[in-house]
């Protein structure tokens, strides 16, 4: 699967991914005055509002883009309905070509971790029947149970031909509080690293694993350490724009070849409307405010690399 990502982000030449994380707030009023009249300002409502939303901005990117990230909570808020428009969603997204990253991060004993994979990247076997759940491409995973939590996933991985990024060092302000305590001198994320490198020896396809790990942008000299511990391994980078990662500080996420990492931003395309920089397009053409903040990231990231 991870052959395939690189496949797209060489033909696109754009090392990034959208983060599909709407919130009502983001979503523009008449687009909101839309699901309300057909639905009722109920959870069906809002998540009609978000799949007409979301369509928008993929029809509006999908060919300058490799992959798509949509966050599974943005759509858990509003219950099932919610969880409809996830899968609609990533089944839309699919359709146009994209690489979907389920943002689960999922993670728990075996027999629980196993479930989850097959719901999110393999099959369920029902009856005489082996159908899948949300199909997505690749998803999040968190390792804080080691192993016994991992491993079932990296087996769907390698059944399936899909992927995985593992939580390693994340891009939030407190992730320090357990990813950076020592441990024998060594910061916790340095060891989480070389458990990832290890579980990614068992699903190599091709320079690089179907097991990437996720490596905030806000953490420069930190994704510099951790690349040089995880050669062959690809990072999702989140972190990017809003949360303060810049270009600069994501060269040390990429390889010498240019490739390794895939960048992700959220409102900082999906919400591009509401910025001062993209305010000429207005509520009524976020989408192409969405697309010109694709273009502005990707030669911004190609500038430095």
């Amino acid at each position: 699967m991870i052959s395939q990502l690189i496949e797209k982000i060489q033909k696109t030449k754009a090392p990034i991914c959208v983060g599909l994380d709407p919130m009502l707030s983001y979503i523009p009023e008449h687009i909101k005055e839309r699901a309300w009249g057909e639905y009722g300002e109920t959870l069906k409502g809002a998540a009609e509002a978000v799949w007409q939303y979301n369509k928008e901005i993929v029809d509006h990117t999908y060919d300058l883009i490799p992959a798509v990230k949509p966050q599974i909570a943005m759509y858990e808020q509003f219950g099932i309905e919610g969880l409809i428009v996830y899968k609609r969603t990533v089944d839309y997204c699919r359709e146009k070509g994209l690489t979907v990253i389920g943002d689960v991060k999922r993670g728990d004993i075996g027999s629980t971790s196993a479930a989850y994979a097959a719901g999110h990247l393999g099959r369920v076997k029902v009856g005489s029947q082996t159908l899948s759940g949300f199909d997505t491409d690749f998803i999040t995973v968190n390792p804080y149970l080691g192993t016994d939590g991992v491993k079932p996933f990296v087996d769907v991985c390698r059944e399936e031909d899909k992927g995985l990024f593992v939580l390693v060092k994340t891009s939030n302000p407190s992730s320090g509080e357990f990813q950076d305590q020592l441990i024998d001198g060594r910061p916790l994320y340095e060891l989480v690293a070389e458990k990832v490198v290890e579980w990614g020896d068992l699903s190599m396809d091709g320079t690089y694993s179907n097991v990437g790990a996720v490596v905030g942008a806000t953490y420069p000299e930190m994704s510099r350490i951790l690349r040089k511990l995880m050669p062959h391994t690809y990072f999702l980078v989140p972190g990017y724009g809003a949360q303060g990662g810049t270009a600069e500080d994501l060269k040390f996420c990429f390889n010498e070849d240019g490739l390794g990492a895939i960048v992700n931003s959220s409102r900082g395309i999906i919400a591009a409307y509401k910025q001062e920089k993209y305010a000429e397009f207005g509520p009524e053409h976020f989408g192409e405010a969405s697309r010109q903040a694709v273009a502005d990231m990707v030669a911004d990231i190609n500038r430095v690399l």
